[in-house]
């Protein structure tokens, strides 16, 4: 009987790795459409400012504070004016400097830590904030240092393109943003190293206006599946 029951288990067990397979792979032929060409100059950077305008991107760059918690794990508290961001998760939290990580501080049960313990805990703070802070606020970083923009035409749109040839955890990634008849992005198309799917998309959706007088979506989803973005906050 247990010989029986093994032997079910491990049919069971291949033909949920078969669907998984199957799955991966249509979906590789799905989303396999290399990184568009457009072409750079003042005609994107203008489409990327209107972009901006259309968000009330000042109001963002005067914000003190944004809060937010990304997969109910990274608690989040951006001090923008600063240039800090102090970051919670388990019994660990690190005040992070964003242009200076070397000089953050890190503590573990409000106890200060040092050495490869400390260099740990910041190593992740860092990693996080890029991916999770990029999830609540990316149409906004389009004039970041290190970023290439290009104007796209697709299917008679202007759209544009965006790379992050330095900075952040992973340059060289490129987005790829559709914009609405009022230019607020409502979906980017991704090529990232970490998503082995080339031009998969991601949706923003329901802009709404903050208490900073700035736009923010409350949802963005990947086919459906909404990114664990919540309780956000911003204090002006």
């Amino acid at each position: 009987m247990l010989h029986t029951f093994f032997s079910r288990l491990l049919k069971v067990l291949a033909a949920i790795l078969g669907l998984l397979l199957i799955g991966f792979v249509v979906l590789k032929l799905v989303y396999n459409s290399p990184v568009p060409s457009g072409e750079s100059g003042p005609a994107a950077d203008d489409l990327a400012q209107q972009m901006l305008d259309a968000m009330h991107h000042e109001a963002f760059s005067e914000a003190k504070e944004i809060h937010w918690v990304f997969r109910d794990t990274n608690h989040y508290k951006w001090y923008l004016q600063k240039h800090q961001v102090l970051v919670s998760w388990e019994d660990y939290q690190v005040l992070l400097q964003t242009k200076t990580p070397e000089q953050s501080s890190a503590y573990h049960q409000e106890v200060v830590l040092t050495g490869k313990a400390k260099d740990k805990a910041i190593a992740y703070a860092v990693k996080n904030f890029n991916n999770d802070s990029f999830w609540l606020v990316a149409p906004y970083k389009v004039f970041d240092p290190g970023t290439k923009r290009e104007l796209v035409k697709e299917a008679g749109q202007q759209q544009l393109l965006v790379t992050y040839t330095s900075g952040g955890s992973t340059p060289g990634d490129s987005y790829l943003w559709q914009l609405n008849d009022q230019n607020l992005p409502i979906a980017m198309k991704m090529w990232v190293s970490i998503i082995p799917f080339d031009g998969l998309e991601a949706q923003w959706l329901n802009w709404q206006m903050t208490s900073g007088g700035f736009l923010l979506p409350e949802q963005r989803q990947i086919m459906g599946v909404n990114i664990p973005v919540s309780k956000v906050k911003v204090v002006p």
